[in-house]
């Protein structure tokens, strides 16, 4: 067994780093009371993955460069003048592997002895190329007697060893490795026990999650993303993807007059994720009988203007923007940016305050 979430209890601070397809986002978190404190943030963003999608930063596989990453990672800690060394990374849903399963309640003793056979009938890859870790996330009862929920996680040892050796290679300590969907649910979520479907839209990625009671009960990806929304942009108006990507971020899906088109060639992209997310939503709802009751959008894509609007008519329930400060103290002096940050750090931050709170 291998402890990929291990905790760094006794860090007075933490730089939590967040390696994206396309972009690097790193939050530096203090402890502080009442809540932890955001001391300082930075983004490194690269746009040749829109021109070039074989060159982003790590695709749906296990794919990612390290010297490049590594360069790119040293950049932004230079740049952001960074003060603490000690790190914890995020793994993208693309690079885990996740699921849930229910068992009988039984003591810890017997647990240690049952999860071999588990692990190996769940877990698609052999055992020796893969860390294993398991969580407790609740107790359900149904007509067969009471049940308790296990959430299994498992991630390539490659993955692992090219994570450590680009956080080696830019001068940092990685501390520990976790999965996208925790960060996510610790920042925008934390401990409310709302029935919660999160999106984090990223460049080309999209991470659908299911929390509830503040425990991660789903998590699925689908590579339609912002970069897609991108193309057809580009692809609709005969323009470059760099003006497209500048269009879209202008205009997003609020336009008219002449601008109408603009705003519906995104569109179609958009419905293939939202399907994606009321699968998600009626699959969860049928098998455990709870309804999703609120959508958090985050990620890049979140800044999409009219995209919570859009979101909601399709989907039918309310939709907000994650705000990852809600977690955080952070200085007034990026107050008025806050909106717009708040969904793009989120998962930095979330691994940011992981046992700071």
């Amino acid at each position: 067994m291998f402890n990929i979430l291990k905790s760094f209890l006794g860090t007075n601070s933490i730089l939590g780093v967040d390696i994206g397809t396309a972009s690097i986002k790193a939050a530096e978190i203090v402890q502080s009371s009442p809540k932890p404190r955001l001391k300082n943030y930075g983004i490194l963003k690269t746009y040749s993955h829109l021109s070039r999608p074989n060159s982003a930063i790590q695709a749906n596989s296990l794919k990612i460069v390290e010297d490049e990453t590594a360069k790119l990672l040293a950049e932004l800690v230079k740049k952001s003048n960074f003060k603490t060394k000690e790190a914890v990374a995020s793994i993208p849903s693309f690079s885990s592997f996740t699921t849930l399963i229910e068992m009988p309640i039984m003591s810890e003793v017997d647990m240690i002895k049952t999860m071999p056979f588990q692990i190996k009938q769940h877990i698609p890859l052999p055992i020796e190329e893969v860390a294993i870790d398991w969580i407790k996330i609740g107790e359900r009862e149904d007509e067969t007697g009471k049940k308790q929920q296990i959430l299994f996680i498992s991630i390539p040892k490659e993955i692992i060893i090219k994570y450590q050796n680009i956080f080696k290679l830019a001068g940092l300590k990685l501390k520990a490795l976790e999965i996208e969907g925790l960060a996510l649910i610790r920042s925008l979520v934390a401990n409310d026990p709302t029935p919660t479907l999160i999106v984090d839209i990223g460049a080309r990625s999209t991470n659908i999650i299911i929390s509830d009671s503040g425990f991660l009960k789903l998590n699925n990806f689908t590579d339609f993303a912002g970069a897609s929304l991108t193309q057809a942009i580009a692809n609709g108006l005969g323009i470059s993807t760099r003006r497209a990507e500048e269009l879209k971020k202008q205009k997003g899906l609020k336009t008219g007059g002449a601008d109408f088109e603009l705003s519906t060639l995104p569109q179609p992209y958009l419905d293939v994720i939202i399907k994606e997310l009321i699968g998600a939503k009626n699959r969860y709802e049928n098998n455990y009988k709870r309804k999703i009751e609120r959508v958090i959008i985050s990620g890049g894509g979140a800044n999409l203007i009219g995209i919570t609007e859009y979101f909601e008519n399709q989907i039918g329930i309310p939709t907000v923007i994650g705000n990852s400060f809600l977690q955080v103290n952070y200085p007034s002096s990026i107050q008025l940016v806050s909106r717009e940050l708040g969904p793009e750090l989120a998962v930095a931050i979330g691994l940011g305050v992981k046992n700071l709170s």
